[in-house]
């Protein structure tokens, strides 16, 4: 029987955005943003609205939802199962079809879908009490899956609301992802159980945490579609491990042409995008900025033909089930719509052999508003080679888009659409999509509201002029001394290291921030891809799509790196939910969290020791200023004993031995340095290549100081306590150095301005500036050239890298990036010299 959605395509519920939005700090509803929530029902059915690639008919097949709510639902809600488009946002095109009660808390409806369609979907409330289900951790479920592989059933499981909090018994699945070809491991395979994800480590592990006891599905989906979707049942019990072991069969690759038949008023040159459901078509797999998961930056453009039409040819994965669109901007904005105002989306699942798709855009416009035409001149300061970004707020600032070039620091931007659900909108400025960061000075930051437009039927031509880019003053030119400088040799690693607050958008910047690197003649780059601790107990620890680079994300850079001939190294690094600190006060630090904590570092390290020795890096980097609470005797920043296990020493010593089992190249140990610190070094360091001394030791405690003061501190420190640690342990030192540009950084404490020190990471883009801060390059440069003097004759230093380079774009802000700062200059004078390559 044919089921009638509860709301139409354009159904917009009000949720907790908090996770969905992402850098929004607070409870976000489009009902309250004014969009059109679209309430009147509709007879579509699942696979109406979206086009075919070809001409064969789809067949469908029932399926139908059976799901266990936690609780009755109040008088006038009802339940809903919401099929979602994550090309064009989970939030902005949802179906919802409504179930029928077969009792209290259990609830069912049939639904024909598209064979071999893979449905992502998720549950929801709506009337009275609107709601989405969320995990037992009360994070919203991004969505389930299912693969449509004939007529089936799905039995699910709710675990809880929005503003409601799970407090029963949980499971755990620990799995192994296998191909079932090769019998290789498989990473980066997206796995999900009960509304739960996560990614496979190099080594194909996967772990399930805070899981609903009770039978679920288990489906496993790669990123990029190179194996066939999977799935099975899984039975967890509360408070025990379900282990699972899975199969999976890898899909050879065909010709893909995409020919594309365009609107008369498409503007002529501007360039066409498709956004789809697969990593190579722009989808980041995350809640990016406005409740988007796809980018323009990461999707495949097509050429011109002959005849006027677009084109494109692409290696795709045989029987993947393919959802695209095309696009003059991303998945929301200027994406192609039906004459009757519909969304477009298209369908492909692609054959066993090469196949030309011939497709026709019938619109860019919805609705009866004309075109706008955003057209701005830049500063002659904006640097060769930026791109210019235009971001919309229609509820929220959405994902930048990149503008089209037309000389002479001259940029234009027309946007055709979706303008029927806007009336009045805000846009900004920015520079290599880094908005709230690289800003026009007019609309800094990210609560701005930009500057304002309402939409009107009769054409508009706004016409822009930027007078000044945040963070891009011109600054008084650095003076270099020419200074005698001693050779150490072409093994002296002179090196840059990339800061870890990883953007999806990166990827787009991170040759050109490569050459900026090379052209300072380092021979070293350090690249520090992060995991994100998202949850302590039980404890979660693992790649989180759109907030930490994926695989193929960390290969890239490896392979832009090594294109220019420089040495590489991996940092990894974690990522917090709060400050470091912080966390390990509220973590649980039991005797069996600690068990799971060394558990979950120990694949962390080996991960990343799979891709370092895949992508042939030098080096690996393991440690950091946040481990201190995990060493023998740990304590933590508040003064109490961490309570990790009295071995630690021992687990440290035999992750490292693991370690070596699957990297043949260096191992350093990054330790923290600050005066007095090295009598508590751990004694398993004996067991590394090499130590990465990060330097936080302050060069002065007056203000004002001179740059003589701070070397001759500098050497001090150098001679009396870091040398002879050196002799001791018998190891290589590279010098890491981060210095803010900020006041206080001379000290080694920029104020927070309550008594105590911000970690320089705080000042770390893409972070809001802190304007109780001062801003001063001077002192960066001072203590960067204060450094290097102490370092030059003592052979025994092996390297010195700085710290916090911030790949997308040039900011003279108060960061620790030296990226177009006059400290970037004094390297660039260095560099060369300490390698022997100038005199």
């Amino acid at each position: 029987m044919q089921k009638k959605p509860l709301l139409s395509k354009y159904a917009i519920l009000s949720l907790t955005f908090a996770v969905l939005l992402s850098g929004l700090a607070c409870t976000f509803s489009l009902l309250d943003a004014g969009l059109p929530t679209g309430d009147s029902t509709s007879s579509t059915q699942p696979n109406e609205g979206i086009t075919p690639a070809t001409s064969t008919p789809v067949p469908s097949a029932e399926t139908n939802f059976t799901v266990h709510i936690p609780a009755p639902l109040n008088p006038g809600d009802t339940l809903a199962v919401s099929l979602l488009d994550e090309v064009t946002g989970l939030a902005l095109n949802a179906t919802n079809y409504p179930l029928q009660a077969i009792d209290a808390q259990t609830y069912t409806v049939a639904l024909p879908l598209p064979l071999n369609a893979v449905i992502k979907y998720r549950y929801i409330i709506v009337g009275n009490t609107r709601a989405q289900e969320t995990t037992s951790d009360n994070l919203p479920v991004r969505y389930r899956f299912y693969n449509v592989e004939g007529a089936g059933t799905i039995q699910d499981s709710v675990t809880s609301w929005t503003g409601q909090s799970y407090n029963g018994a949980t499971g755990h699945i620990q799995g192994l992802a296998i191909d079932s070809v090769s019998g290789v491991p498989i990473p980066n395979l997206l796995v999900s159980v009960g509304g739960v994800q996560t990614l496979t480590d190099s080594a194909g592990r996967f772990y399930l945490e805070g899981v609903m006891p009770g039978l679920h599905l288990l489906n496993a989906y790669a990123l990029d579609g190179s194996y066939q979707p999977f799935q099975q049942g899984a039975k967890v019990e509360a408070d025990l491990i379900t282990p699972v072991q899975i199969h999976v069969a890898p899909a050879p690759l065909v010709n893909v042409t995409f020919i594309v038949d365009l609107p008369d008023n498409t503007l002529t040159g501007a360039p066409v995008r498709i956004a789809g459901n697969l990593l190579q078509l722009g989808n980041t797999f995350g809640d990016l900025s406005g409740g988007f998961s796809v980018i323009a930056d990461r999707m495949p453009t097509l050429s011109a033909m002959a005849d006027g039409r677009q084109s494109i040819t692409m290696q795709l994965p045989v029987g993947t089930d393919i959802r695209y669109k095309y696009t003059l901007g991303d998945g929301f904005w200027n994406a192609e719509h039906k004459n009757n105002g519909q969304r477009s989306l298209h369908r492909l699942v692609v054959p066993e052999t090469d196949i030309i798709v011939e497709d026709t855009v019938e619109t860019w416009q919805t609705g009866p508003s004309s075109p706008i035409v955003f057209d701005v001149n830049v500063p002659a300061n904006t640097p060769a080679g930026d791109v210019i970004y235009i971001q919309f707020s229609p509820y929220a600032w959405t994902e930048p888009i990149p503008m089209w070039a037309l000389g002479n620091n001259h940029w234009t931007y027309k946007l055709y659409g979706p303008l029927d659900i806007l009336g009045s909108f805000g846009y900004r400025f920015c520079r290599n999509a880094q908005c709230g960061s690289a800003d026009d000075l007019a609309t800094p930051g990210n609560a701005t509201v930009g500057r304002q437009i309402t939409t009107s039927i009769a054409p508009q031509d706004i016409r822009d002029t930027i007078t000044n880019w945040a963070w891009l003053e011109d600054s008084p030119p650095y003076t270099l001394v020419a200074a005698p400088i001693q050779a150490h040799s072409t093994d002296f690693m002179a090196g840059i290291e990339f800061q870890s607050n990883y953007a999806p958008n990166w990827t787009t910047f991170t040759s050109q921030a490569m050459q900026n690197v090379a052209a300072l003649h380092a021979n070293w780059i350090v690249l520090t891809p992060s995991w994100s601790f998202t949850r302590t107990q039980p404890l979660i620890f693992a790649a989180q799509p759109g907030e930490d680079p994926l695989w193929d994300d960390t290969k890239l850079m490896l392979q832009q790196a090594n294109a220019l001939n420089l040495n590489t190294a991996l940092f990894p690094t974690p990522s917090f939910p709060t400050d470091s600190d912080s966390w390990w006060i509220s973590a649980p630090r039991d005797f069996g969290w600690w068990n799971e904590w060394f558990d979950r570092y120990r694949q962390f390290a080996l991960h990343h020791a799979d891709i370092a020795s895949a992508n042939n890096a030098q080096v690996l980097i393991l440690g950091g200023e946040w481990l201190a609470p995990a060493m023998q005797n740990g304590m933590l920043v508040d003064g109490q004993a961490s309570g990790v296990p009295a071995d630690a020493e021992l687990r440290w010593n035999t992750i490292l031995n693991d370690v070596r089992s699957r990297f043949s190249g260096e191992i350093w140990w990054a330790l923290p340095y600050t005066p007095g610190s090295l009598v508590s070094a751990p004694a398993f360091i004996k067991g590394v290549d090499g130590i990465y001394l990060l330097w936080d030791a302050p060069l002065s405690t007056t203000a004002p100081t001179t740059k003589e003061a701070m070397t001759a501190e500098a050497i001090r420190l150098l001679d009396e306590e870091i040398s002879p640690y050196q002799v001791s342990i018998e190891k290589e030192i590279i010098i890491g150095l981060a210095v803010p540009s900020a006041t206080g950084a001379e000290n080694a404490c920029v104020s927070n301005a309550i008594g105590g020190c911000l970690d320089w990471t705080a000042l770390s883009r893409p972070l809001a500036d802190i304007p109780s801060v001062g801003l001063n390059l001077q002192a960066q440069v001072d203590i960067y050239e204060s450094m290097l003097n102490a370092i030059n004759g003592r052979s025994w230093i092996n390297g010195f890298i700085s710290r916090g380079y911030y790949p997308p774009v040039m900011l003279r802000d108060k960061s620790a990036s030296i990226y177009g700062k006059p400290a970037a200059d004094l390297l660039w004078y260095w560099y060369p010299r300490l390698l022997g390559l100038s005199q």
